[in-house]
């Protein structure tokens, strides 16, 4: 079905990490936070995206586990269930452990750091990257000086192209906000991002097939 092939290609770019730092908890020299995000179609709800970091002495893991069911006529049209667990230094991602189903596919990506190269095998072929991997890391935004990008769904590493768009004001929370935006194109996947004066991430949108907009929107 040509929509949900497009919905199965923006959750590829999603089911990364997504930061925007609202702390929750902080002990020793361990810092923990946590997000809820709403996932819409066409401003209904179609399932959520949960997110926690935990910073240890500059190393970063972040879990993250997406739902989503899109329904048509009283039947589950898409299905889709994702978890990921990431670990980062230095700005470069070390270690990936992604399971994601969507429909009746299912997908597994792994991959660790190794000397110089970051290894990856996506279930199928095993890949030697560079020394310096970054996933769609929105949380980051050195992610959007990359040219190229790991995909942690399909284990891809993506060419991609960022545009920025300049500043225009965007409704966080039902609050109106100063924000900059920017466009970030790669295969079969075309995405809106907005980040606030202090570089933090505020919201992503994409059009699907038909004119279909989804949006993931802080709870």
């Amino acid at each position: 079905m040509i929509v949900m092939n497009r919905m199965q290609a923006f959750c590829w770019a999603l089911c990364t990490v997504f930061v925007l730092a609202l702390p929750v908890t902080s002990a020793s020299a361990a810092k923990s936070q946590s997000w809820d995000f709403s996932v819409l179609l066409d401003g209904d709800k179609i399932g959520y995206h949960r997110f926690e970091l935990t910073d240890t002495n500059g190393e970063r893991r972040i879990t993250s586990e997406a739902k989503f069911d899109v329904r048509i006529l009283f039947i589950n049209a898409f299905r889709y269930r994702h978890e990921n667990t990431e670990v980062w230094s230095d700005g470069c991602l070390r270690k990936i452990d992604a399971r994601t189903q969507a429909n009746r596919k299912k997908l597994a990506v792994s991959g660790t750091q190794v000397q110089d190269k970051f290894i990856v095998d996506d279930g199928s072929e095993t890949n030697a990257l560079a020394d310096c991997v970054m996933t769609f890391a929105y949380w980051d935004p050195e992610f959007l000086q990359q040219p190229k990008l790991l995909n942690s769904q399909s284990g891809e590493y993506m060419d991609v192209a960022v545009e920025r768009l300049g500043s225009e004001p965007i409704t966080v929370r039902g609050q109106e906000v100063a924000a900059s935006a920017y466009r970030l194109t790669a295969e079969k996947m075309q995405l809106k991002l907005w980040y606030s004066t202090e570089n933090k991430w505020l919201a992503l949108e994409s059009v699907a097939k038909g004119g279909r907009i989804i949006r993931y929107e802080l709870t």
